[in-house]
Order: C-alpha cells, then structure tokens, then sequence
C-alpha cells in the first residue's frame, strides 16, 4: 500500500497487488485508488509477450509491446525488467511499459531504458521526453534500496528472491 499526497488530487492511498512468473513476467495488476471522495479500481492481465486486456477481457491496445508495468509512485516495479532480463555492466536496454499514474490510475505506454552501471546499480532513463534519470541501488534480489529523491528503503533483511508469485501492498 502507497499513501501519498498529490498536488492535484490531494490525499490518496494506493493498494496494488501484482502476479508474476517464476522468470519474473508480468501476468496481472490489480490496483485499488482511495480518495477523500471516491474509491476506483484497474485490473488488467497480459500474456507476457505485450498484449494486455482489462479487467472486463477487453483488448487493451494502447500498451499493445509493453511487458511491464511501471506504477508511479512505488519502486517495487523497477525490480520487474531488472530481474526479467539481466544486464551486463555497462548494457543499456530500451523497454516500454505500462505506465500507472497512481493518484488518478491514468494509464499511457511509456517508453524507458535501464543501464547497468555496476553490481547493484542501475540508471534508469524515462524516455518520454522529459530528461528523467536516476541511478536506482538495488539489493541481491534486485529489490530497490535507494531511488534518488524519491525513496529509500528503510528496513534491511526484507527480499529472499519472489521467484514468481505475488506483490500485495
């Protein structure tokens, strides 16, 4: 679970539940939007090959080549694409992704880059046009221990690999 405050939208808490393979693909997202005047709900399912559907089975083609999902505002979904498809130091890849702007639960294709910088360290590139980058330190488990600015884990020992299974926070 995410609590948070947007500028925009004011107090929000966020509960998201993810379901993966043992190689760590995406199979589902379900995520649970609470404000001070309304609760809604995103479901949506993928075959891990980039097409998605939503929650009423309906082809969802706008994330049409997206193998994952990127939910702002939780790191735990940059650990999806590091642990899928590991990178040599210094290796760079290019993925889209569903992006998932928590606060509304408006979703767009996004366009983004991971580059592995050294053991436990990756720069993350948003390449959407905005310049955003940060380099994200991770654990053994490629679980995010520092994000810039953003988060930082505060709580050690946690992790123990998730090879396939689910996420409910």
């Amino acid at each position: 679970m995410v609590l948070g405050v947007d500028e925009d939208q004011g107090p929000f808490r966020l509960h998201y539940q993810l379901r993966w393979t043992p190689r760590w693909q995406l199979r589902s997202a379900a995520l649970t939007l609470a404000t001070s005047g309304s609760t809604r709900t995103l479901r949506m399912e993928t075959d891990g090959q980039g097409r998605w559907r939503d929650g009423a089975g309906r082809p969802m083609s706008e994330l049409e080549g997206c193998l994952d999902i990127d939910i702002w505002p939780t790191p735990f979904t940059n650990t999806l694409p590091i642990r899928r498809e590991p990178l040599a130091i210094g290796e760079r890849r290019c993925i889209q992704v569903a992006w998932v702007f928590g606060p509304t639960l408006g979703i767009r294709k996004q366009a983004q880059a991971y580059t592995r910088l050294e053991h436990g360290l990756y720069r993350f590139e948003s390449l959407d046009g905005s310049g955003f980058t940060a380099d994200i330190a991770v654990d053994s488990d490629g679980l995010v221990l520092d994000y810039p600015d953003l988060f930082r884990r505060l709580r050690t020992g946690v992790g123990g690999g998730c090879p396939g299974g689910t996420v409910d926070q």
